[in-house]
């Protein structure tokens, strides 16, 4: 049999930029190159062909994910007849291996799912939960001021309670065909045998040494004998290899419970100087939950995608919808009032994120009134100017209660993985997956890393007596931008897509959309397009890029821009005459397909 695959490998050159302040760049730069050209024939010969910027292109299925090991692990599921939800799991914990730094057994995930013979959309919530034992002021300090951002991560205090082993668990209760244990066997196989550490991974390590270094258990594995690992050293993981045993053997019981459970809580309960409050009962109690899709329509599409605690289909919708009267197809990608256009319906969007969008468990959320043709009408009038907009409030959506709630300030960092999936049988997989900060809250136990995920709650509770939607309560799941997405045209998916990014996830999902549905792009040149994000008011455009010939147009438009790395990782399929998938060539991925 033979394969049609391409492949979008990234080589890390160098030093990588420091995160710094509250709006930290990427954790990653990249060149070409990418050091598996020994992997296999195929991706060598696709390594080759990659310069062409065609998407990939199969008639029974597909998968794009962040890492070719990864990758090559869900396809040879779905070659022996598994789902794509077997599939997914296979990539999961083959990627919690290869790159720790952005997701794991650790951390959390939304998982959106087409099913083929129903013809229904699913989407689950695996995002982690605060502690039972959390106080509002976790994350300040004696005088009631927000603690500094790395002092509240690095340590037990920001450690969530993980949710991956769960969602893999129900996506294959629900749709899983291959036998679970099967299911772990590549990552097992990696973690025994060894794998060779990616320019990605090393570059990640050495800009983070000095965090991973605080962590004696995390410094043994990343920092040998004191150093960072580098690239195209051999990597094994034994401890992982027996926490993947454990969960093969006995399901996410062997997480939640038992001696992999207790681990967890003495290493988050016992972190030197940042302790935190995770408990038995907080893994114990923890379940997922299946949440209402959120679809806006587009053109001829609905968007579709994760709801509250994701702020990811809400604000991608809003976009959109703003965005629906405007023919940026006859502007063109070149034009900086189409940047206008886009750039401003963000920042409206935006504003309404930080007002209302937190956990529907815990908060009312307007999310109906948030996506009203009506509303989104009203809001993109704003839109109608020749300039940019001198300021940004949030809009007054339908809300069937009285609540007021204050703006949102808390960080999200852009550090995270997607995958896309489609199987032979014809469902859909769209589910981005992370710990949040790289290397999350650096705690390493049995193998993987734990999460920082309660730092993307607001470090404060109310601005002058008015409460944040986004607080912190026990057993509350902190708002997200991650927007695993899947876009439906008649009924049917014609795209699954996703990224990394931080908050910015938002701005390289919809740009992504925009350039295939309004611009006529492949969906390869879609995601490798330049980016030109605008979140708060400043034009974030893509360093050393064609984006960056924008830069004085905007700001004869009145916009304040910045040149920065913006280091996405989107992977797409499209779905319709056959399959075309494509990966982000800002990073190490690949598309795969038969």
């Amino acid at each position: 049999m033979r394969l049609k695959l391409t492949a979008c490998l990234l080589l890390l050159a160098g030093a990588l930029h420091a995160q710094q302040s509250t709006d930290a760049v990427a954790p990653e730069g990249s060149t070409a190159g990418g050091g598996f050209e020994t992997l296999s024939p195929a991706v060598t010969a696709a390594l080759a062909a990659r310069a062409d910027g065609v998407p990939v292109r199969s008639d029974n299925w597909m998968i794009a994910a962040a890492n070719p090991l990864a990758v090559q692990a869900g396809a040879d599921i779905l070659q022996s007849g598994g789902s794509a939800a077997d599939a997914m799991i296979a990539v999961q914990t083959v990627l919690g291996l290869v790159e720790p730094q952005s997701s794991g057994l650790g951390g959390g995930a939304f998982l959106v799912w087409y099913d083929a013979a129903s013809g229904k959309l699913t989407t689950l919530d695996g995002r982690e939960t605060a502690p039972l034992a959390a106080t509002p002021r976790l994350f300040q300090d004696e005088t009631g001021e927000p603690l500094k951002f790395f002092d509240a991560v690095v340590g037990g205090r920001s450690v969530g309670t993980p949710g991956t082993p769960a969602l893999m668990e129900e996506a294959h209760r629900r749709w899983g065909r291959a036998p679970w244990p099967t299911l772990f066997s590549a990552a097992i196989d990696l973690a025994d045998n060894g794998f060779s550490v990616s320019p990605r991974l090393a570059g990640s390590i050495g800009s983070d040494a000095e965090r991973l270094a605080a962590i004696p258990s995390t410094a043994a594995y990343f920092l040998p004998d004191g150093a960072p690992l580098q690239a195209g050293q051999t990597l094994r993981n034994p401890d992982y290899a027996e926490t993947l045993r454990t969960l093969a053997a006995q399901g996410s019981r062997g997480f939640y419970a038992g001696p992999v459970a207790a681990d967890i809580v003495a290493a988050v309960r016992s972190a030197s100087g940042n302790p935190g409050v995770l408990s038995q009962v907080d893994l114990a109690i923890y379940g997922i939950r299946e949440r209402e899709p959120v679809c806006v329509a587009y053109r001829i599409y609905e968007v579709c995608g994760m709801g509250p605690p994701s702020s990811g289909a809400l604000t991608v919708g809003q976009i959109l919808g703003l965005l629906q009267g405007y023919d940026l197809a006859a502007l063109g990608p070149e034009s900086p009032e189409s940047w206008r256009l886009i750039g401003d319906a963000s920042r409206l969007a935006f504003a309404d994120r930080e007002r209302y969008m937190a956990d529907s468990d815990f908060v009312p959320m307007p999310t109906g009134g948030l996506t009203d043709p009506a509303y989104l009408a009203e809001r993109a009038a704003l839109l109608d100017g020749d300039d940019a907009l001198p300021e940004v409030t949030p809009g007054n959506p339908a809300f069937d209660h009285a609540d007021n709630w204050a703006d949102d300030e808390a960080m999200e960092r852009p550090s995270t993985s997607h995958i896309s999936i489609v199987d032979q049988y014809g469902n859909v997989l769209s589910m981005t997956t992370t710990i949040e900060n790289a290397f999350g809250s650096r705690l390493m136990v049995r193998g993987f890393l734990l999460n920082n995920e309660l730092t993307d709650f607001s470090f404060r509770t109310h601005v002058d007596g008015v409460p944040i939607a986004n607080r912190l309560e026990p057993g509350k799941r902190p708002r997200s931008s991650m927007a695993p997405t899947i876009v439906m045209r008649d009924g049917a998916p014609a795209l699954a897509i996703g990224s990394p990014g931080g908050s910015r996830i938002i701005g390289y999902v919809a740009k992504s959309i925009i350039a295939w549905a309004d611009w006529g792009m492949n969906i390869q040149a879609a995601v490798a397009m330049p980016h030109a994000v605008n979140r708060f008011g400043t034009f974030d455009l893509e360093a050393d890029t064609e984006a960056a010939g924008l830069q004085a147009g905007l700001e004869a438009l009145g916009y304040e821009v910045s040149l920065r790395d913006l280091n996405s990782g989107l992977h797409a399929i499209v779905i319709g005459d056959g399959l075309e998938g494509a990966a982000d060539p800002r990073r190490e991925g690949m598309a795969l397909g038969d």
